[in-house]
């Protein structure tokens, strides 16, 4: 067993062709190629000082993997990993460096420093299912997390599902029961962990500074994010943004 088989299970139980996994991990680039150009990344991205050996330093202030020349065709020329499976090294998450650093604190604290908060965290939940599926498990905890603030998905207005691989991000949204019509406009809107790397231990903190900040530039209310974890665990936690 492995993330990679468990994705593969994702795709057969879940009815994901190889086109969709694609066309989503098509969507991924774009979105992060079109975030990198407008300049969406550089009010969270600390730009990191690089020595050279020879001239000036090398300033490293963009992420590497995101593919502007990506397209569905090139996608679909790649390869499988299994003879009969959906994932590719297209579809799937890479692997990369990252860190990503969150201060939280009260809001007592907040009015003593003058520091506006970018958002209240409302709930988290974490759910364990099968351990050789893990993607039913991200929309159990989410089930949790919406019940312990009395919400729907449908008043969440940004959604970051994690994305270790297209097959699993399909499968967990179609389950968290989000409406076809909302993918592009709610989910992972500035690319994920499939365009932008997936660090361990690094990817939750680096996909919840990109929500928040979009829920800022959309003034949206409440924000979601997600996390599937090995061994069939997921992670959901719910933010809120007040009278900004």
């Amino acid at each position: 067993n492995s993330m990679m088989t468990w994705a593969e299970k994702a795709a057969k139980e879940e009815k994901i062709t190889r086109e969709e996994a694609d066309e989503w991990s098509l969507r991924s680039h774009q979105k992060a190629i079109a975030a990198i150009e407008s300049g969406k990344f550089s009010e969270e991205i600390v730009p990191i000082p690089i020595p050279q050996r020879k001239g000036e330093q090398l300033i490293f202030d963009i992420d590497e993997t995101p593919r502007p020349d990506t397209t569905l065709e090139k996608l679909a020329k790649l390869p499988t990993v299994y003879p009969d499976g959906v994932c590719t090294a297209g579809n799937s998450s890479t692997e990369n460096d990252g860190a990503a650093a969150v201060v939280l604190m009260s809001e007592t604290k907040a009015k003593e420093l003058g520091v506006e908060p970018m958002a209240y965290f409302r709930s988290c939940a974490i759910a364990g299912s099968d351990p050789t599926l893990t993607y039913p498990a991200v929309p159990d905890s989410v089930s949790k997390a919406l019940k312990k603030v009395d919400i729907t998905i449908d008043q969440v207005d940004l959604i970051e599902i994690q994305e270790a691989f297209a097959v699993q991000a399909l499968a967990d949204a179609r389950m968290m029961e989000i409406k076809r019509e909302d993918y592009d406009k709610k989910i992972n809107v500035n690319g994920s962990g499939i365009s932008l790397g997936h660090p361990i231990a690094g990817t939750g903190a680096m996909r919840l500074v990109t929500l928040l900040h979009e829920m800022k530039r959309r003034g949206s209310r409440f924000g979601l994010e997600t996390i599937c974890g090995g061994g069939g665990l997921g992670i959901a936690a719910i933010f809120e943004r007040r009278g900004f």
